[in-house]
């Protein structure tokens, strides 16, 4: 499966594929430069094969998080292209092949488009998005997830719930990619948290029907998130009264709702 998403306002191109089992690759293209970004580096072959299919040579990988299954073809796709391997600074001794190491708030350019550096610990320390800010595409690897966030592999709910209001920040028709399709599971779960909230229900149907077709239900718009995602709705009244938690502070709400998944 290829997706190509190229908006009126945007002249970069994404292609959308998926790696391994459940991961996704994304290519980010510049046209007027020929720039191109792989998003992470779940698997060369795929990573590769969508290149020459395109006629894109890769200059960049930008890495999100240290975890195998988004730096496995960091190697491989540096031998054979030569291209700049991007990741946090301090995660930089975990990240293989590592040249530019970048931190929170730092801009950099990739080809004509500033690239914002976001920290978003929590899944693991170190954790980092990408934010295109002209063209508002946020790539956001295992933090938030359409309608759930990461495992708090190596950080506390505490500073998940603060990455995550990070991401909050940024405007409501960013576009969220991020690096899994699990959004069917998650849907399931955010029902047993918000069942009456309807616009949620009618998500669901969506992604049912998506699903059903083998089609992606990623990326979403940040907007839709923070209406239906229930990891980043641990202020609403109606899903603190279902976890019998009003008034609660919000961030043992939120790990509340962590744990319940977990257990899912």
């Amino acid at each position: 499966m290829v997706t190509k998403i190229k908006s009126e306002e945007s002249m970069l191109e994404i292609a959308q594929f998926v790696c391994l089992s459940d991961n996704y690759g994304y290519l980010v293209h510049d046209p007027k430069t020929g720039s191109t970004a792989s998003i992470d580096a779940p698997d060369a072959e795929p990573i590769n094969a969508e290149l020459d299919r395109r006629g894109w040579s890769l200059t960049h990988v930008l890495v999100t998080h240290h975890h195998f299954d988004h730096t496995a073809g960091n190697e491989a796709l540096k031998d054979r292209w030569s291209c700049e391997i991007v990741g946090s600074r301090s995660d930089a001794g975990r990240i293989p092949a590592i040249e530019k190491q970048v931190e929170h708030g730092e801009l950099f350019q990739f080809g004509g488009y500033d690239v914002e550096v976001i920290e978003v610990s929590g899944h693991t320390v170190g954790h980092i998005a990408y934010f295109f800010k002209e063209e508002k595409h946020a790539f956001v690897g295992d933090t938030l997830f359409a309608l759930g966030c990461g495992r708090l592999f190596e950080g506390s709910a505490e500073q998940m719930w603060q990455s995550l209001s990070r991401l909050c920040e940024l405007p409501d028709d960013t576009l969220i990619y991020c690096g899994h399709e699990y959004t069917e599971s998650n849907a399931k779960f955010a029902m047993t948290i918000e069942p009456e909230n309807e616009l949620l229900v009618k998500r669901v149907d969506e992604i049912t029907a998506l699903r059903s077709k083998d089609q992606p239900t990623v990326p979403s718009y940040l907007g839709l998130e923070k209406k239906t995602n229930p990891f980043l709705r641990p202020h609403v009244r109606e899903v603190q009264r279902v976890l019998a938690m009003e008034g609660c502070d919000v961030v043992d709400i939120f790990s509340e709702i962590r744990k319940r998944k977990d257990n899912f």
